[in-house]
């Protein structure tokens, strides 16, 4: 008796996923660790989801990490899901850690931008929480060797970059530093990737001040050397993603390595993110694929870029639908000092894709 079509179909799919099995993201499962979880004891890491074994002894030798980690992972999930708001893939996929569908689980751009952001989180976040002294084995970062430029002088506490970019890539590329995981080509992309989310870290240190003087003169200024917001390091990499270039595993002299399929001639660059395999238009959905679809999102009438209802909705058209909005207004200044504001209603018009 023959199989049906739909049940063929349904073991592929899950055979597709068990074979690709994206190890190298699935920590950003640690997102929904829940508050009631101390993770002041060893054992407690292997109550953590979504980790390899080298990940759990990195935890048991540096618990003192894991609170930022966990951090971390909360903080990928929403700084992609604002930098693809208006994207037909809208990054929400990635809340189903660490059970991907294979928009993520398979070598795409969207994986090659989650892989840049997570890395990049990881050793923000860690950075950070030295120089707010809740690491034990941190602390400020170093007082740049160059001047600080006329009227200014080094002080404050710089974030520690280099401790974040050293304990972040440790726990980040651990997975794919596993002998069996998957294919070379695609150890090599994640790997790659990663490293490009580093590197757009590197590049978002920038000098920061705060000015001193008599009745805010500035006449002195106190600099040190701190981090972007993630956002803004999020914002960089969909750059990136958005001309992001395809690769094939290939030998080069005695070895194999990812070059751009459509121009092998130079090797790939360091600064620009990589994948193996295209994507869907992620118009319509298919879990098969990935794509949840556009039906019912949200999109913008007057807009000519990605969030308009043309692109957004892939041409099916869309549906208004009005929305009271209350807010506040007719805000008054007291002296001294605050603020007093009606709440005021309105009706706008929204649209959603057919």
């Amino acid at each position: 008796m023959r199989a049906r079509p739909q049940v063929c179909e349904a073991l592929l799919f899950a055979l597709a996923l068990q074979t690709s099995m994206c190890y190298g993201i699935k920590w950003l499962a640690l997102s929904k660790t829940p508050a009631a979880l101390a993770l002041n004891q060893t054992q407690h890491c292997k109550q953590l989801e979504g980790l390899v074994s080298a990940q759990v002894q990195l935890c048991r030798s540096n618990l003192d990490l894991m609170h930022t980690i966990v951090h971390a992972a909360r903080e990928v999930m929403k700084a992609c899901r604002r930098a693809f708001a208006d994207m037909r893939w809208n990054c929400s996929s990635i809340e189903l850690a660490p059970n991907y569908l294979l928009d993520l689980e398979r070598g795409t751009r969207e994986s090659a931008f989650v892989y840049a952001l997570s890395a990049a989180a990881i050793s923000h976040a860690i950075a950070r929480a030295c120089t707010s002294g809740d690491l034990p084995g941190c602390s400020c970062g170093p007082v740049p060797g160059e001047p600080p430029g006329p009227g200014n002088r080094w002080g404050g506490c710089a974030d520690n970059l280099s401790y974040g970019l050293l304990m972040g890539a440790k726990f980040s590329d651990a997975p794919m530093k596993v002998k069996k995981t998957g294919s070379q080509a695609n150890k090599l992309m994640r790997l790659h990737n990663s490293e490009v989310g580093r590197q757009a870290l590197r590049a978002s240190l920038e000098v920061k001040c705060k000015c001193h003087g008599v009745s805010g003169s500035c006449s002195i200024r106190t600099c040190w050397k701190g981090l972007q917001e993630l956002r803004d390091v999020a914002a960089d990499l969909k750059t990136r993603y958005l001309s992001a270039t395809k690769v094939v595993h290939r030998p080069m002299g005695t070895r194999k390595h990812l070059v751009p399929k459509d121009l092998d001639i130079r090797p790939v660059k360091d600064s620009e993110l990589v994948y193996l395999q295209s994507s869907p238009d992620f118009c319509m959905k298919n879990e098969k694929v990935g794509s949840h679809g556009t039906q019912d999102r949200q999109c913008n009438k007057t807009s000519n870029g990605s969030d308009s209802c043309d692109l957004m909705c892939c041409g099916r058209g869309y549906n208004p639908y009005t929305d009271r909005v209350v807010e506040r207004c007719h805000c008054k200044y007291h002296w001294c000092c605050y603020v007093t504001c009606r709440r005021c209603e309105r009706t706008v018009e929204r649209y959603v894709c057919k």
